[in-house]
């Protein structure tokens, strides 16, 4: 497939809604917090993580779209997998532990397959040199971290249970039971909520790098299908509802592009809707209610002076 021939710059704006995006399990699952302004922060792996989800429900067993990160996956074992195309007749392929290329054409053939049939190491690359040795690819798909609009007041909401673990404790439930009062061995506990929250992050496709691993026209289609609709699929309660709002793109006319990326993100402005007026968000001198609905902002988008060989692409 022919490689995409533009660099995009993209920005993905979702909110959450009484759930937790991105828990820190370190921190007791709580919501992930730039401490210094407590504006909500959702990892980059997270939201890859979807993204690869996605794409393995819409495309499980296509060729080329496999997928290379999987949970609880050997990545060696996919590794391997390109020896034994490469290498056909080579009984070490499957039993040696360790496997390097043999010259310079047979890596950039090992890791070309590699590229080829799976996703997300086309799409974001991969260190893939961990014993079985397939190579490294830089990514033409990079993201940042998605951060919150406005501060988030994390909260931790207690959870019970009705039923006992063993005999031993539904007696000393019995015993000591009062129908006016939670008895400790109900609580089962803990849950750490966002009530509500409006992220975004940016993300930048290279068309140099496209070239590279051959990330294609239909597999950008599928990326901003993958962003779009990605939080679809992964429902749960301990997530709440996350959906994405807005996904805006911004592309160039070549591949090098025509303008900085954080030029182009600052004409994205996300306000607060004050009787249908849009208002700048500014902590010290607002005293508006916490924002509980996507509808309690507005996103604007300033098309104005434009530069030469940039066009807006709103795909949501």
């Amino acid at each position: 497939m022919t490689a995409i021939a533009n660099r995009y710059d993209f920005a993905l704006i979702f909110e959450v809604v009484n759930g937790n995006p991105n828990g820190d399990p370190d921190a007791g699952n709580l919501p992930r917090l730039d401490p210094e302004t407590n504006r909500g922060l959702v990892t980059d792996v997270s939201l890859k993580r979807k993204i690869r989800n996605y794409v393995d429900l819409a495309r499980h067993g296509e060729d080329g779209f496999h997928i290379y990160v999987e949970e609880g996956a050997i990545l060696n074992h996919k590794h391997r997998q390109a020896y034994r195309a490469i290498r056909e007749d080579d009984p070490k392929v499957e039993k040696d532990a360790k496997l390097n290329p043999r010259d310079d054409a047979e890596a950039k053939a090992i890791t070309a397959f590699m590229c080829r049939n799976f996703f997300d190491v086309r799409t974001f690359g991969a260190v893939m040199s961990t014993g079985v040795n397939a190579g490294q690819v830089k990514g033409p798909v990079q993201m940042t971290f998605a951060r919150s609009v406005e501060p988030i007041l994390p909260l931790e909401i207690s959870i019970t249970r009705m039923a006992a673990t063993n005999e031993a404790e539904k007696k000393q439930k019995a015993e000591g039971d009062d129908s006016s009062e939670r008895t400790d061995n109900r609580t089962m506990g803990r849950k750490h909520i966002v009530p509500y929250g409006l992220y975004i992050a940016h993300g930048f496709i290279s068309a140099k790098f496209a070239e590279r691993t051959g990330f294609s026209e239909s597999d950008l289609s599928l990326l901003f299908e993958a962003l779009a609709a990605m939080f679809e699929h992964d429902r749960s309660a301990a997530r709440g509802e996350m959906a994405t709002r807005r996904l805006v793109a911004f592309k160039h006319d070549n591949a090098l592009g025509n303008a900085p990326a954080h030029a182009l993100f600052e004409r994205i402005r996300i306000g607060r809707n004050v009787e249908g007026e849009f208002r700048v968000i500014d902590q010290r001198l607002d005293n508006l209610p916490p924002a509980r609905a996507f509808s309690d902002y507005i996103v604007t988008i300033d098309r104005d002076g434009l530069p030469e060989g940039v066009e807006v692409l709103e795909l949501l």
